[in-house]
């Protein structure tokens, strides 16, 4: 079978299960304030989708999908300059497109599946040695989002190490015009974030992939050559690390820079393997095999979470919950002929607005009885498990 078939399939299996996240998840709270309240290039494209495509879920994640799989075909081909082999660009890929972290990027309205895209896209420019091609998306990418900050710093390490002066340069002017554009939140109370922060990148890789993420990252630094994408996964992390050791902080600025070194921890771990005789691989075999099956486990269970809700006694715990229920209350509503209800809970008001629920004094929509005489209870289930109950209420 030929690379480019392979490279297919998994367009499409990602393609298929993102498919049917569209169809198991409801707009969030923070993807319904980015939807109607926002001003970046997030909020923009949502919007135009659903204005070309009807206000519907698929309409609303289609374009991150897009620039999803568009970034999957861009790590290939920056696979094809890092990796020899064939097995191991298509494993990179494969591997890339099961991360957890990166579904969630690709799914959820948010700049990680813009931050990933440009980011690729400028790495393959570079290292076709397209350089003013290369330096225009580093510019554009200034006014999409402010986490591109973290790439101006790593890129101005890489440039400094490598003597890069043109680099050096304008990552430092595109750094110091982000932080004036955006600035950077250091206030609050100091407060260690550090085990936190290791938890949500054991999420997004899988723990046990993460582990081998951070050895390869370490052998790279001591024992390797270290090219463009190295720098910039290497130094978001230990930037991410070392400021969550004082404050809180926002994963989906530093994630997608650091996934984006997978072929390079491929290229470590089959280093590793090829130099062994056969009879000598059966630790790597058995290591690569558990590390696998772990991954797709972890990725099962994000894309089939709700029948989680069978095994919790308190189905608010739920690590999903806040992307259920809005579109289940919604059709429920409509099916009792009502488009129009007010909602005590204004983060569940903004929801509902998305799938055409909107605000008004003829209903009293509510989580728990307040007094007797409701009009109608409305259950959300999941799986025969009560999640949430509404109290519904005719206000004369």
């Amino acid at each position: 079978m030929r690379e480019p078939l392979y490279l297919f399939l998994i367009l499409c299996v990602s393609t298929f299960l993102l498919m049917c996240g569209v169809h198991t998840i409801s707009i969030s709270y923070d993807e319904a304030n980015i939807f109607f309240n926002g001003s970046n290039a997030v909020h923009y494209i949502a919007l135009y989708s659903t204005k070309i495509f009807g206000q519907n879920d698929l309409a609303l994640r289609a374009p991150f999908i897009v620039l999803h799989l568009l970034s999957i075909i861009i790590l290939y081909k920056i696979g094809k300059l890092i990796l020899k082999r064939r097995l191991d660009r298509i494993l990179s890929v494969a591997i890339y497109a099961l991360l957890p972290g990166v579904n969630s990027v690709a799914l959820f309205v948010n700049s990680g599946s813009l931050v990933i895209f440009f980011t690729l896209l400028f790495v393959y420019l570079y290292m076709r040695e397209f350089k003013i091609s290369a330096y225009l998306v580093l510019i554009v990418s200034l006014f999409i989002d402010n986490s591109f900050a973290i790439l101006y710093v790593a890129l101005f390490f890489y440039a400094l190490f490598n003597h890069k002066k043109e680099m050096l340069a304008l990552t430092f002017i595109l750094f110091s015009c982000s932080m004036y554009l955006y600035g950077y939140d250091t206030g609050g109370k100091p407060k260690g974030y550090f085990l936190d922060t290791v938890g949500v990148y054991a999420i997004i890789f899988s723990p046990f992939l993460f582990l081998y993420f951070v050895y390869a990252l370490y052998r790279i630094l001591i024992k390797e050559e270290k090219n463009i994408l190295w720098y910039i996964s290497f130094f978001s992390l230990l930037f991410s690390l070392m400021l969550s050791l004082r404050q809180k902080l926002l994963l989906e600025d530093f994630a997608p820079f650091v996934v984006l070194a997978i072929p390079l921890m491929i290229k470590v771990f089959f280093n590793s393997y090829r130099v062994r005789l056969p009879q000598f691989r059966k630790y790597h075999n058995f290591f690569f095999s558990f590390v696998i099956i772990t991954l797709l486990c972890n990725t099962g269970l994000s894309f089939l979470n709700q029948p989680l809700y069978t095994l919790m006694r308190n189905p608010s715990k739920h690590f999903a919950i806040k992307y259920h229920i809005a579109k289940e209350l919604a059709e429920e509503l409509k099916k009792r002929g009502i488009s129009k209800v007010n909602v005590k809970d204004d983060k569940m008001a903004l929801r509902l607005k998305f799938y055409g629920i909107e605000s008004d004094d003829s209903y009293r929509l509510i989580n728990h009885k307040e007094v007797d005489g409701y009009q109608e209870k409305i259950d959300i289930i999941y799986y025969g498990v009560k999640v949430e109950t509404f109290y519904l209420y005719h206000i004369s």
